[in-house]
């Protein structure tokens, strides 16, 4: 049940409306269930009263009220049944009517002096209040606290009635959008309204920023018209933000300042944020690649997790908006058909990251970074090996959520509770399209392991689980996924002991929160397996975080940018395995082509001069050039360039091919 107050200052007004019918003929037998005296008018049933009369009655007070009468007298409040909820009455709405008011302050059935009202309703399952804010003896009614005094009374009636029980909030909910505004959207075929919107832009503008330069810069690529007011010293001290499509009928943009957005977007809140982490970002940063950003960050989402349990308000804070600022991040490059998900699941649990207890950011900094990472990396959830690496994200992300509403139910914070388990069945379906392929795979591997294998992979299990959690394990459905991760594992790195192995990635995390624990296993086992493969660290100067070439350098590699030159018994062994878990060579065509794509990738991110060293290198000069002329677009009057030209004719040339 909600309650929706506002005020006016036109009592006729608001009652042709509420008898009319309606924005869209929506409104049906509009007649009072209640009101201060049981004799007043209804136009609704009597043929003999009329709109008027009621409103000369209502605003009779004000007479009484002399200099003191206020300008917005009118106080209107529609309460609504959720849709679900049993049709109520006209005698229980009007004891609801009722309730509300006392609750509020304006009108007590006891207090003979109260303010003047009644009850319209012209719908099955919501009523309309409309009160004279002026008393009977002509005082103003004491209205402190009302919107949060009407919460908790329709939280109570909800109880009593049987009706659907909504969370109760606690004043950190960013504010709606009014209801002129979202029919405004509606009708000019918006998807949200223009401050839903803009919210969501500037915690993508927020996401992973180093300093407010580049956060404004960010929100300057989302088209977002800023305006900064600044103090006489120059400094910034506040900031209001627009949509250049959202403008008034003279044209003028429409302003909102981030404070009226959501709490913690005011510039004092985002300086508070970005300089807590400015100096924790290295300013010589390597470029990732997407399934490297996503490893680290499922890293850092899986430590943050085991964290969250014991956290106190301080570091939840903190930790909760690291995490809204990673779903930012990767609402921001998902692609394909997981990004409506992935979007989705950030704008709930935008509502999961605010609590009575502000962020101090002073715990947040490897989340920051991890967010940063993932935005530097490029478009995410894809195929192949970062199709996998991006579901290990996910369901590291999905495991932090899931703590998330675990800390915040046991905290009694049910709306945020209720948020991140909206954003938990948003990431799960994400998890569910990204993961598919890969599982499947395991699954088929799985399920052709010896039997000498399986026996041997289980006896590992019991040796390293409690007995109840090996249980688990070895009887749910996917265990021959967990299986093919571990015998990987093995076959990889067979001088490590399975069972420590086991013992240390099931202790390492927490797993109640788990959707899946064979899930969680398996990323963990392959993530391991993956930090003990010195190939896959990153160096600061390999081919795959390339650093972009000057004019006149030709540092460039000679061919296809690999990690490193396997030797013929690394060749052997991986082909023994893969005989092993009877693969085809259809199974790696996938990702020896993302593979290929992604060393591809790797040469066009060293720019013009990087692309025509590699072509010279593998074509040659004079093939490179003719490629160069051949390309559409290319002025057809470029000189001919010298067989070897000259280090001053050098400089010109290439200025002329940029």
């Amino acid at each position: 049940m909600i309650p929706k107050i506002s005020t006016g200052s036109r009592t006729i007004g608001l009652l042709v409306y509420l008898y009319g019918p309606g924005l869209r003929e929506e409104h049906t037998d509009p007649h009072l269930v209640g009101g201060w005296d049981p004799a007043a008018p209804d136009p609704g049933r009597d043929p003999d009263a009329s709109l008027a009369a009621l409103a000369r009655l209502l605003d009779q007070p004000l007479a009484a009220a002399g200099t003191r009468r206020p300008t917005s007298h009118v106080w209107h409040c529609s309460i609504r049944a959720a849709p679900k909820d049993r049709l109520l009455s006209d005698a229980e709405w009007a004891a609801i009517a009722g309730r509300v008011l006392a609750a509020v302050g304006i009108a007590d059935r006891d207090d003979p002096a109260g303010c003047r009202w009644v009850a319209v309703r012209h719908a099955a399952d919501h009523i309309h209040i409309v009160a004279t804010l002026v008393r009977e003896d002509g005082r103003r009614p004491d209205r402190s606290f009302e919107r949060r005094k009407a919460q908790a009374t329709c939280r109570a009636i909800e109880k009593e009635y049987g009706l659907r029980q909504l969370n109760p909030g606690d004043g950190t909910a960013a504010p709606t959008a009014p209801r002129a505004e979202r029919h405004a959207a509606i009708r000019l075929g918006r998807e949200t309204a223009p401050r839903d919107q803009l919210r969501t832009l500037v915690r993508q503008s927020l996401a992973g920023s180093r300093d407010a330069p580049e956060f404004l810069d960010r929100l300057d690529e989302h088209r977002v018209l800023v305006r900064l007011r600044r103090a006489p010293s120059g400094d910034i001290i506040g900031y209001t933000l627009a949509l250049p499509d959202h403008v008034t009928a003279a044209g003028d943009p429409i302003w909102y300042s981030g404070g009226k957005l959501a709490p913690d977007l005011s510039w004092p809140q985002i300086t508070r944020r970005l300089t807590s982490t400015a100096t924790s970002v290295d300013s010589a940063e390597v470029l990732p690649t997407p399934a490297t950003a996503a490893r680290e960050a499922a890293d850092v989402a899986w430590h943050t997790a085991a964290e969250l349990t014991d956290a106190d308000d301080d570091q939840a804070a903190d930790y909760l908006t690291g995490t809204g600022e990673i779903l930012d991040a990767l609402a921001t490059t998902a692609t394909g058909p997981t990004r409506h998900h992935v979007v989705a699941a950030a704008a709930a649990f935008e509502r999961a990251t605010r609590f009575h207890h502000r962020a101090a950011h002073a715990h947040h900094q490897a989340l920051r970074h991890a967010a940063r990472q993932l935005l530097s990396s490029g478009p995410a959830l894809g195929r192949g090996q970062d199709g996998a690496t991006s579901a290990m994200l996910l369901s590291a992300l999905l495991l932090l959520v899931v703590a998330t509403h675990r800390w915040h139910a046991a905290h009694k914070h049910q709306q945020q509770a209720a948020a991140a388990l909206a954003a938990a069945a948003h990431l799960r379906a994400a998890y569910g399209i990204t993961a598919r392929p890969h599982m499947a795979g395991l699954y088929e591997r799985g399920l052709r392991l010896a039997p000498p294998v399986h026996a041997q992979l289980a006896n590992a299990v019991h040796s390293a689980a409690a007995p109840d959690l090996a249980e688990q394990i070895l009887t749910d459905p996917r265990w021959p996924i967990l299986a093919a991760a571990l015998a990987t594992f093995h076959s990889s790195h067979p001088d490590v002991d399975l069972v420590p192995t086991l013992r240390h990635v099931i202790a390492r995390r927490e797993l109640r929160s788990a959707d899946s624990v064979i899930d969680v296993l398996v990323w963990r086992v392959q993530r391991l397996a993956e930090a003990q493969n010195p190939h896959n660290r990153p160096q600061t100067n390999s081919p795959t975080h390339p650093q972009p070439i000057a004019r006149g350098e030709h540092t460039m590699p000679q061919g296809p940018p690999t990690a490193h030159e396997p030797n013929e018994h690394e060749v052997d062994r991986l082909l023994d395995l893969a005989q092993a878990l009877h693969l085809e060579p259809l199974d790696l065509d996938e990702a020896v082509h993302d593979e290929a794509a992604a060393a591809a990738a790797a040469v066009n991110n060293l720019g013009l001069a990087g692309q025509i060293s590699f072509l010279s290198a593998r074509l040659g000069a004079v093939d490179t050039e003719a490629l160069i002329r051949s390309i559409p677009g290319a002025a057809p009057e470029a000189p001919s360039l010298p067989t070897t030209p000259s280090a001053t004719a050098a400089p010109a040339t290439r200025r002329h091919l940029a």
